[in-house]
């Protein structure tokens, strides 16, 4: 008998991460690939590693993040949901109670504040690199150590220099002055980390009561220089999930089985012959009103299918669906 499996797709601006779950709801498959900026590429790549791993029976799709309505017409998704929805579900499955997420992304930040199993107050910033793990990337390049390696540096640090955090260009330049002065790398590292854990509690937690438990989740959870930081400004224990990297993932996968479960729907997806199709994706804007709203158009073989984007709804109405309701797809 084949196995039956959910699978989860959260595509961002770095990574494209899949999770597949089984009937108990475990991880039987996951994957942290780089998007590169082919996001439809990478929905391709991650989903080819699957069926190349896998045998048996996609009875649910979920896609998140940036480009989840991307994946959601590629893969023909059963639900389509945001990254503060997927990642609360993901920590409440994995730590139940669970009161406080930090999450920390490629090119963003998120803090999500959860009471008696549902989300109450969240806070993003997409606007500056400080913190995330693209600027931590680049620090890490300049000072010619490998990012793995980044967080232990900190932990080796006597004395941390005082680096200003509030600004990604202003953290680059008065890192570079204390290279110049003399610092050590240990130190310097480790007052960047400091920095980036003060900019981030100043301008997403500020105002917000911060209550155990506390999970730390995001591909930056990985550095232990940050955590530790997160641990000393907060005077608290912060729990690293065993999933940590691909949690909005599991998170779609999640509440595409629930939602399967719940309305007793066969998937929509299109299965891996459909994948490689030839899919483009163009913009254009449209002039029906004062909001010229930006429409993103998904064109398979030549044929308009799906668009978003607009404000008021006019071109989702009408978009034409890829997939219609069939049979869970067989890998």
């Amino acid at each position: 008998m084949k196995e039956v499996y959910y699978l989860g797709i959260d595509v961002g601006s770095v990574s494209t991460n899949l999770v597949a779950l089984d009937q108990n709801c475990k991880v039987a498959f996951k994957l942290y690939i780089r998007t590169g900026g082919r996001p439809m590429d990478a929905i391709s790549k991650g989903l080819s590693a699957f069926s190349e791993n896998m045998r048996g029976t996609v009875a649910g799709v979920g896609t998140t993040g940036s480009g989840r309505q991307l994946a959601g017409v590629l893969a023909g998704a059963d639900v389509i949901k945001n990254e503060i929805t997927t990642h609360a579900t993901a920590a409440c499955r994995m730590v139940p109670g669970v009161k406080t997420i930090l999450e920390i992304g490629g090119q963003d930040s998120k803090i999500i504040l959860i009471r008696d199993s549902v989300v109450c107050d969240f806070a993003m910033n997409t606007v500056c690199a400080a913190g995330t793990g693209s600027f931590l990337d680049r620090q890490a390049a300049r000072l010619e150590i490998p990012i793995e390696d980044f967080g232990s540096y900190a932990l080796r640090s006597r004395f941390p220099v005082q680096i200003a955090g509030r600004c990604a260009v202003f953290a680059e330049s008065d890192m570079i002055s204390k290279q110049q002065a003399g610092h050590s790398n240990e130190d310097i590292i480790a007052g960047l980390c400091e920095a980036l854990v003060r900019n981030y509690l100043n301008n997403l937690a500020k105002g917000k009561q911060i209550d155990t438990p506390v999970m730390f989740q995001g591909g930056v959870a990985a550095n232990i220089g940050i955590v530790a930081a997160f641990e000393k400004a907060l005077s608290k224990k912060v729990i690293i999930p065993q999933y940590y990297d691909v949690m909005g993932a599991y998170g779609a996968a999640l509440l595409a089985k629930e939602y399967i479960a719940a309305s007793g729907q066969a998937t929509r997806f299109v299965g891996f012959d459909q994948l490689r199709s030839d899919y483009t994706v163009r913009s254009f804007e449209c002039s029906g009103c004062a909001n010229m709203c930006e429409v993103i158009q998904i064109i398979l073989e030549n044929n308009p299918v799906a668009h978003w984007g607009d404000r008021c709804g006019k071109w989702g109405a009408h978009q034409q669906q890829t997939t219609t309701v069939r049979q869970p797809g067989i890998l």
